[in-house]
C-alpha cells in the first residue's frame, strides 16, 4: 500500500507537471467533492501559472511550493475558496507558516515526488514536509521563519493572485493589501508593487499586426504545418478563447461541429460547452473569422462549412502521438501544452520581426506575453478599435458582470497616451490655429 507524507506535494517538477499525477488528482477530487467546490477549478488555474514561469527554474520550484503550502493550508486547514479570502483570513496563513504544525515540518531537503518502480509511477515521497527546519550541530532547533521570507511569500501570492484576477477569477488581491499595509509595508513601495506600472496584459494594434502576418507568412510557406496555426491564432483572437477552451482536455475534445448556424437567423456561431468555471456560452463568429475557418477546411479537403454535429477534430495532429492514452493516433486533437507551445513560437517569431523594423520595445512587450494574453487582446481591440458594444463583448467573453467588461475600456497606458497626445488645453486658440 502506497505511504503517503502527511500533506500532499501538489505539483510535480517542471518536466512531469502537464502528465497529471493520479494521486494529486484524486485527492483535488475529494477536496472539490467534500470541501470545497472550485478546489479543481483553482488546481486547474495554479497548473497554468505555473507553467509560465517554466523559463526559470528556480523561480517554478519556489512559486510551486509556495502553492503547496498555500492551497493545502486554504483547502485543508481552512477549508475556505481562494477567491473568499480576504486580507483577515490571510493573516491566518501567516500565522501558520509563522508557527507550522509539528508534524509538517522536515529537517533535510528531499524530492517531493519519487518513481515507484512497482507500478512504473511518480508519486508523492512519503519523506516530504512543506516546511524546512534547520540543525545545529546536529540537533533539531525550533521552527523559525524571517520577515523577509515572509514578504517574500505574499509577493509571489499577489503575483498568483493578479493572474487570477486576469482570469476572472477573482476580484481582490489580499497579499498586495498586506504588503500595502503594516509590517509587511515595503520601503520601496512602488517599486514593489509596481502601482505605476499598468500590467502589459494585450497586444497593442501594431504587436498584434506582427502576430497575424507572422501567422500568414508561415501558413503561406509551409502551409502543412501552419494552416493550423493561421486558423487558431484567427479564432483564439476572435472568439477571446482561453487555451483550455481551444485544447483537448479530459472530458473535452473540440470539433468543427462547435461552429453553428442559427436556422432562424442564418448567423453563424461558436459553441463553448465547457469552459473554466463550468459556464458555456456561443460567441458571435465575424465574417473575417467565417473566411479563416473556409481557408482551413479546404487545406484540410472538407466543404467549406460545417454540417451541423460534425465531429471533425478542430486541431489534428500533424503526426501521431508518442504518449499517453492517444499514443500512435494521428487525429487526435492538440492539447493544452501543444497549443501552448505553437503560439509561444509564433510570438517568438513575430517579435523577431518587429525587433527588425526598429520596434525594440514593443518586440520586448511581446515577448512577455502569453497564450492568455490573446483573450484580453481581441476583447480590448472589439472595444476600443472596433467599437463593439460593451454588452455584445460581456456575452462572447462570458463574463458575468459588465463591470468586468468594463476594465476593458482603454486598458492600456499607450492607448491612454495616444488619445491624449493631441488634444488641446485651449479649445478657442486651437481653433484660431486653424
Amino acid at each position: 500500500m502506497q505511504t503517503l507524507p502527511p500533506a500532499l506535494p501538489l505539483f510535480d517538477s517542471i518536466k512531469h507537471l502537464e502528465d497529471g499525477n493520479p494521486t494529486v488528482n484524486q485527492f483535488i477530487a475529494n477536496v472539490t467533492i467534500h470541501q470545497v467546490n472550485d478546489a479543481a477549478l483553482l488546481y486547474e488555474h495554479a497548473v497554468d501559472w505555473l507553467l509560465e514561469q517554466r523559463h526559470s527554474e528556480n523561480n517554478y520550484k519556489t512559486y510551486r511550493s509556495e502553492l503547496t503550502t498555500f492551497l493545502y493550508w486554504s483547502f485543508i486547514e481552512e477549508g475556505v475558496s481562494v477567491a473568499d479570502i480576504t486580507r483577515r483570513i490571510l493573516l491566518r496563513y501567516i500565522d501558520y507558516c509563522t508557527k507550522p504544525p509539528t508534524h509538517l515540518i522536515a529537517y533535510r531537503n528531499v524530492a517531493q515526488f519519487v518513481m515507484d518502480k512497482d507500478i512504473e509511477e511518480r508519486v508523492p515521497n512519503p519523506d516530504w514536509r512543506q516546511f524546512l527546519g534547520k540543525k545545529q550541530e546536529g540537533v533539531e532547533q525550533p521552527y523559525k521563519i524571517t520577515d523577509k521570507a515572509l514578504k517574500t511569500k505574499l509577493a509571489i501570492l499577489s503575483s498568483f493572485f493578479s493572474y487570477l484576477i486576469n482570469e476572472e477569477y477573482t476580484e481582490r488581491n489580499p497579499a498586495m493589501m498586506l504588503m500595502k499595509n503594516g509590517r509587511f509595508k515595503s520601503g520601496s513601495q512602488n517599486l514593489v508593487m509596481k502601482e505605476d506600472d499598468e500590467e502589459v496584459r494585450s497586444f497593442t494594434e501594431l504587436q498584434w499586426s506582427y502576430v497575424i502576418s507572422t501567422s500568414l507568412k508561415l501558413a503561406e510557406s509551409e502551409p502543412e504545418i501552419h494552416e493550423r496555426t493561421l486558423f487558431l491564432m484567427s479564432l483564439m483572437y476572435s472568439c477571446y478563447l482561453r487555451i483550455s477552451e481551444a485544447a483537448a482536455r479530459p472530458g473535452f475534445s473540440p470539433v468543427m461541429g462547435q461552429f453553428r448556424r442559427d436556422s432562424k437567423t442564418a448567423v453563424w456561431g461558436f459553441h463553448i460547452p465547457r469552459s473554466k468555471g463550468g459556464k458555456k456560452r456561443t460567441v458571435a463568429v465575424s465574417n473575417q473569422l467565417l473566411k479563416a475557418l473556409q481557408r482551413y477546411r479546404r487545406f484540410l479537403g472538407l466543404s467549406l462549412l460545417p454540417a451541423p454535429n460534425e465531429n471533425t477534430p478542430l486541431f489534428i495532429r500533424h503526426r501521431a502521438a508518442g504518449r499517453g492514452r492517444d499514443t500512435g493516433l494521428l487525429n487526435a486533437n492538440l492539447g493544452i501544452r501543444q497549443l501552448r507551445e505553437q503560439i509561444s513560437a509564433v510570438v517568438n517569431l513575430a517579435a523577431n520581426a518587429a525587433h527588425n523594423e526598429g520596434f525594440e520595445q514593443d518586440a520586448l512587450e511581446m515577448r512577455q506575453m502569453t497564450p492568455h494574453s490573446i483573450r484580453h487582446t481581441g476583447i480590448s481591440h472589439d472595444i476600443n478599435i472596433n467599437g463593439r458594444p460593451l454588452s455584445h463583448v460581456q456575452a462572447d467573453a462570458g463574463h458575468d458582470s459588465i463591470d468586468t467588461t468594463s476594465q476593458y475600456l482603454h486598458t492600456t497606458r499607450v492607448e491612454r497616451h495616444e488619445s491624449a497626445a493631441t488634444k488641446p488645453i485651449d479649445h478657442l486658440a486651437a481653433s484660431y490655429k486653424k
